[in-house]
């Protein structure tokens, strides 16, 4: 991976990146072949959904990258928003996979131009958050965002494993 001005990432960067790409592929192998219809089913108790889960995590990505950038404590738009677990009517499933990749592109660019992981940023004041301030390192909100985009990649294979039987194991 490298820059837009073709300078070497540095090795971390690239590892954490990397990984965050692996459990993004894992999900859009998952989606593979879904319609919008099936996107927008839910085929369990949980209120997920295929495209809910696609536009959670493109919010997400947005959100975090956001939060890098300006480090400011301020709560970034779309952080609250339940909507972004639901697929909209208007929605479709393409429209939703790219605004993942423009969202994935964004928090590559951000992490790209942000030569120190381990600068703490200011964490926003959320309803569930401590009281004192809370800052992270960029490092740790990578690591999050690999775990979070890992964990929906999972629900979503049990998701589409009850939709129509398909894995991402058996789409591989």
């Amino acid at each position: 991976m490298t820059t837009a001005t073709s300078t070497p990432l540095p090795e971390e960067h690239a590892e954490l990146l990397g990984a965050l790409a692996e459990q993004r592929d894992l999900l859009l192998i998952t989606v593979r072949g879904v319609t919008d219809a099936q996107a927008w089913q839910r085929t369990t108790v949980s209120e997920l959904t295929l495209g809910g889960i696609v536009r959670h995590l493109a919010t997400g990505e947005r959100v975090w990258a956001r939060i890098v950038v300006t480090g400011d404590g301020e709560l970034p738009d779309g952080m609250l928003d339940t909507g972004q677990y639901h697929m909209g009517a208007q929605d479709s499933l393409a429209s939703l996979l790219e605004s993942y990749a423009t969202a994935a592109s964004g928090l590559a660019d951000v992490v790209r131009t942000n030569p120190d992981l381990g600068r703490k940023v200011l964490l926003p004041t959320t309803p569930w958050s401590p009281p004192e301030p809370i800052h992270w390192p960029v490092r740790r909100i990578l690591l999050h965002l690999i775990r979070e985009t890992a964990q929906h990649a999972g629900h979503a294979d049990i998701i589409r494993e009850t939709l129509d039987g398909a894995s991402t194991t058996a789409q591989r």
